[in-house]
Order: structure tokens, then C-alpha cells, then sequence
């Protein structure tokens, strides 16, 4: 259990919400586990196998507190909300930010910000821990190209140039990707970046792990009331969550890369799981797939230093947090979106 930006986050499967009077109360066999007065919490987030009892949910809808419920991996799958929220407001200020060119491009820019910000620091620890000096060399160079494109960022007056700088990271990032590969380099070393189809095992990894961060980031974002479809940086398009795209930005390299090369380098995962179809197309194993979940779950309870609110949270919150937090910068109770960003 966790209470974050008053938000209570209840992630222990078997857990059981009920209410005592004014206050909460999550037991886990018949033991309470954590309080909390109704009076201090705007939302309840409940992941998983987590019960609730019929009074919480109409105290809950009475007190305009919102419940939402997300399964354990993170998937949005439904909200309760009383008869009088505030998200009408929400998604209204969400799409009026959309019509002010300049308010998008500062959205967008953070984004950006926070995501070559995040590689950077990718590179940085990974030239310190070089499988040879060519390979350290390469890594510092990469990452003075990432912090010469943040330098420029935040003189970017379109938002075609805050994309621009984002490509030009992204690219300089993925040419020395092959530099952070420690082991077996001749299955796993990377060409650059492909998808859709992905061409090569860390490829292959890395559009599966992205694709459990997207669910997980638009699940945040319905959590607390955003349209996953309407983003900033990315272009709108039917069925896209762009939005979600958005948000998974600065989450990639933390959540997504780190794990990559985690699973790589300790050789949690090897060649037989991958499989290669006639066209060339590289996709994960069933048996591969298991093992990508359980890290990814496991690594979702790692704890990281939390800049804004000034303590650690497990990093599987973090899409929660930074979609509350883009929520109160669009309704104007911050002036700028904090973004996530790691600590050299």
C-alpha cells in the first residue's frame, strides 16, 4: 500500500478495502495493513485481485473520492466515480491546452526533456562499466551528442523542432545501444532501431517491453481521468493513444532499456528465446515472453528516488504519479508538468 499525492495506491493481491467509520482501512488476511481518513484521499487505485466492499465504493462516490480499478499488470479496466467529478474540467482543460499551440509545445518539450535526459544517464553509468575503453569512448561521446541536443531544446520556439530534437537523440542513443550489450554480442548487438517488424533479438525485446509500458501508461492516464488518445507530442490519429506515447517517453530508457540490458547482460534470457520468421521478423518466445513479465513485474517493485515529491516510490507507480501530476498542471495547479527524471 502507498500513499501518493493523496492517492492510495492498494497493490497486495488478496487485499481487502472496507471502511471503519471515516477511514479506510486494507486488511490482508484479517490483519490491517494500512489506515487512511477518507478526509485527506482524492482517489483510490486498486491493481489486481483487491476487494472492496459495497460501503467504501458509495462513500467513496458520496465523498467524490474516484476508485479505479486496473488489473495487477496495470491495464485500465474501469473508474467509479459519483454523479458530480470533475473530469468533464479535466478532459475539457486537456483539449484546450491542445488548441494553445504554445502550452503543447511546453507539454511536449518536458516530455522530451525528461526523456533524453533519462537516455543520457543510460550512457553515462553504462561508459563506466565498458566491456573495453572503445566501447567507453563511444558511450561519452554519444551522451555529450544527447546533452548538446537538450542544450538546444530549450530554445526550440516550434514543436517541430522539440520532434526534431527527440529524433536526433533517439538516434544518437541507438547507434552506440550495440556498446551496452556485455554478452553475447553476436546474437543480441542491435542495428540501430527497428520495429514493426522488429529485425533483431534486442529489437524484439525492447518493442515487447515498450508495449507493457504503453498499457501501463494508458491505464495511468484513465486512472485518473486524462483521454489517453489526445497527447502533445505525438500526432493524433484514430485508434492511437498518443498520450500514452507521450508519458511512455521519459519512462522508456528507465523501465523498458535498463531491463533490456539487465536481462541481456546476466543472460536471463538467451538466443533459443527468440524465434525468427521466413521475412526476417524477430518476436519473443512464449517461454521468452514469461520470462520478460516476471522481470518486468519484479522491476516495477524496485523503489527510485521521486524528485517532486521528495521520497521513493516503487517505480511502477511512477506512470501514476506523473499522470496525476499532468493532470494538475492542465488544470492549472502547477505551472509547468514536472517530468520523471533519474539522478546522475
Amino acid at each position: 500500500m502507498h500513499e501518493l499525492l493523496n492517492v492510495l495506491y492498494v497493490v497486495t493481491q488478496g487485499a481487502y478495502v472496507r471502511l471503519d467509520h471515516d477511514t479506510l482501512r486494507v486488511e490482508v488476511e484479517r490483519s490491517v495493513q494500512f489506515r487512511a481518513p477518507l478526509v485527506r484521499l482524492a482517489g483510490l487505485v486498486c491493481f489486481g485481485n483487491v476487494m472492496i466492499s459495497p460501503h467504501v465504493l458509495h462513500r467513496c462516490a458520496d465523498s467524490g473520492i474516484t476508485v479505479a480499478l486496473l488489473t495487477a499488470r496495470g491495464d485500465f479496466r474501469a473508474r467509479v466515480e459519483g454523479p458530480q467529478q470533475g473530469n468533464v474540467l479535466l478532459r475539457r482543460a486537456q483539449h484546450l491546452a491542445l488548441s494553445d499551440e504554445h502550452r503543447t509545445m511546453a507539454i511536449a518539450r518536458q516530455f522530451v526533456a525528461a526523456k533524453i535526459q533519462n537516455s543520457r544517464q543510460v550512457l553515462v553509468r553504462a561508459a563506466r562499466e565498458a566491456a573495453t575503453p572503445g566501447d567507453g569512448d563511444r558511450l561519452r561521446a554519444a551522451a555529450a551528442s544527447l546533452a548538446a541536443v537538450l542544450g538546444r531544446l530549450a530554445a526550440a520556439s516550434t514543436l517541430d523542432a522539440v520532434r526534431g530534437g527527440e529524433g536526433e537523440a533517439a538516434r544518437a542513443y541507438f547507434e552506440v545501444f550495440e556498446a551496452l550489450v556485455r554478452e553475447d554480442r553476436a546474437a543480441f548487438a542491435p542495428h540501430g532501431r527497428s520495429r514493426r517488424p522488429p529485425r533483431d533479438r534486442t529489437n524484439a525485446l525492447l518493442s515487447f517491453l515498450y508495449a507493457l509500458l504503453r498499457a501501463e501508461c494508458a491505464g495511468a492516464l484513465e486512472g485518473v481521468g486524462l483521454d489517453p488518445q489526445v497527447g502533445y507530442l505525438h500526432a493524433l490519429r484514430p485508434g492511437r493513444p498518443a498520450l500514452a506515447l507521450d508519458l511512455m517517453e521519459e519512462l522508456r530508457s528507465v523501465l523498458a532499456d535498463r531491463l533490456a540490458l539487465t536481462l541481456i547482460n546476466r543472460r536471463q534470457l538467451g538466443r533459443d528465446d527468440f524465434e525468427v520468421e521466413p521475412g526476417g521478423a524477430v518476436y519473443l518466445t512464449e517461454a521468452g515472453r514469461r520470462t520478460v513479465v516476471a522481470a518486468y513485474q519484479k522491476r516495477k517493485s524496485d523503489l527510485v528516488d521521486h524528485r517532486v515529491l521528495g521520497r521513493s516510490v516503487p517505480l511502477g507507480l511512477v506512470p501514476h504519479v506523473q499522470a496525476r501530476l499532468l493532470a494538475r498542471h492542465l488544470r492549472d495547479d502547477l505551472a509547468h508538468y514536472p517530468p520523471f527524471q533519474t539522478r546522475t
